[in-house]
C-alpha cells in the first residue's frame, strides 16, 4: 500500500472512532513509491466521482448511503474522507449502553405482581396499583467532599482538618445555605476529616438533622480502568467495593411513591466515593471512576427523576471559593 493511502486511510480511522468504514482510493500514487498500486479487476466498476476541488487519493465510502466529505489538511494539498450523512461517530451496537429504566430497582412494573389480577377489573386494577407506586418527587442529592486535612498519620482520628480545611467547610456551608433549598438532612462519613467537616457545614444550616454512617467511609470500590501502577490502595477491592456499592444502593435511588414534595439531601463524604457514586448513578461504567478529579470542599449535585432519570448538574464545583483556597488532597 502506498504511503498516501496508509496515511489517509489512518486518518479516517483516527476521526471515524469507533465507526468502521469500507472505503477505495481514487487517484495515483505519489512519484517515487517503492510500491504502485495494484490495478483493479476487470471487472470492478469506475472510480467514484469526487466532489470539486478533491484531490487525487480522497478516501470515499462505498455506495449505500448519502456521503458527507470534509476536508484534512495536507503538505500536498487537502485529503478527503466521508462519513455516512446524518449518523455520528460514537456508533455503538444495538442494546450496549442503553439505558436501564429499572437501574434502582423501584421502577412500577417491578413492584408490582402482574399475575395478580382481579377478575372483574382487570387492566383498571393493574393501572391503580401501578399509579400507587409510582413516585412523583424529585431528589436532589448533593455530594460534598471533606475539607482540606492533615495527612501526618494514618490513624483517622489524627486526619483533623487543616486550618484551611476549616475555611473551606465555611465556604462550602455559606454556598449551600445561599441556595435557598430547604434540606431535610445532612448524612455523612463516620470518618474524623468527614465529620468535622460536617459540623461546620451545618452551622450555616441550622435545624437540619445530622446522621453519621459508616457507609460512606473512604475506600477503593473497584479496580480503576485503566490501571495505576503508582496507585495502591489499602483496603482490598472486594471489601471497599462492596460498602461502596451498598452505599450507592441504599442512599441512590428515585423517591419512595408517599413521597409528596421534592427533597434536598446532602451527603458529606470522600472522593472515591462520589466518583464511584456519579459512574453508577449515570451508569456509566464504574471503573472510570479514577478518572474524574474532586477538590476539597467541592458540591457535586445529582438529580434523580421520578420517573428514573438521573441528571449531574454540577460535578466538584468550586466556584464559589477564592483560587488560592483550592485544594485537592
Amino acid at each position: 500500500m502506498s504511503l498516501r493511502r496508509a496515511l489517509a486511510l489512518a486518518a479516517c480511522g483516527l476521526a471515524g472512532g469507533s465507526v468502521l468504514f469500507s472505503a477505495v482510493a481514487v487517484g495515483k500514487s505519489p512519484a517515487g513509491d517503492a510500491e504502485p498500486d495494484p490495478p483493479a479487476p476487470a471487472s470492478a466498476p469506475g472510480p467514484p466521482l469526487l466532489p470539486p476541488g478533491a484531490a487525487p487519493g480522497a478516501l470515499l465510502v462505498l455506495p449505500g448511503s448519502t456521503l458527507g466529505l470534509l476536508p484534512l489538511p495536507s503538505a500536498a494539498g487537502p485529503t478527503w474522507w466521508a462519513r455516512p450523512a446524518g449518523q455520528t461517530w460514537l456508533e455503538r451496537p444495538t442494546g450496549v449502553g442503553s439505558w436501564d429504566s429499572n437501574w434502582d430497582r423501584r421502577e412500577p412494573l417491578a413492584l408490582v405482581n402482574l399475575k395478580k389480577k382481579h377478575e372483574e377489573t382487570g387492566e383498571e386494577e393493574l393501572a391503580s396499583r401501578l399509579n400507587h407506586c409510582k413516585p412523583k418527587a424529585t431528589r436532589h442529592i448533593f455530594l460534598i467532599r471533606h475539607s482540606q486535612y492533615n495527612l501526618d498519620g494514618r490513624a483517622d482520628k489524627k486526619g483533623t482538618l487543616t486550618p484551611l480545611g476549616r475555611e473551606q467547610a465555611d465556604l462550602t456551608g455559606h454556598r449551600l445555605a445561599s441556595l435557598g433549598l430547604k434540606f431535610e438532612k445532612i448524612i455523612h462519613s463516620s470518618m474524623t476529616r468527614a465529620t468535622e467537616t460536617t459540623e461546620i457545614i451545618s452551622k450555616y444550616l441550622p435545624g437540619v438533622k445530622k446522621i453519621s454512617t459508616d457507609l460512606l467511609r473512604e475506600g477503593a470500590p473497584i479496580e480503576p480502568d485503566p490501571p495505576i501502577s503508582h496507585w495502591k490502595p489499602e483496603a482490598v477491592y472486594y471489601e471497599d467495593g462492596a460498602r461502596v456499592e451498598a452505599a450507592f444502593r441504599n442512599y441512590i435511588h428515585r423517591a419512595d411513591a408517599k413521597q409528596e414534595e421534592d427533597s434536598y439531601e446532602i451527603y458529606v463524604c470522600h472522593a472515591n466515593v462520589i466518583r464511584y457514586i456519579v459512574c453508577r448513578a449515570l451508569q456509566f461504567p464504574p471503573e472510570g471512576w479514577l478518572r474524574m478529579s474532586l477538590n476539597n470542599g467541592s458540591i457535586t449535585h445529582l438529580v434523580i427523576r421520578p420517573n428514573g432519570r438521573v441528571a449531574l448538574r454540577t460535578l466538584g464545583d468550586t466556584g464559589f471559593m477564592p483560587p488560592e483556597k483550592i485544594t485537592r488532597t
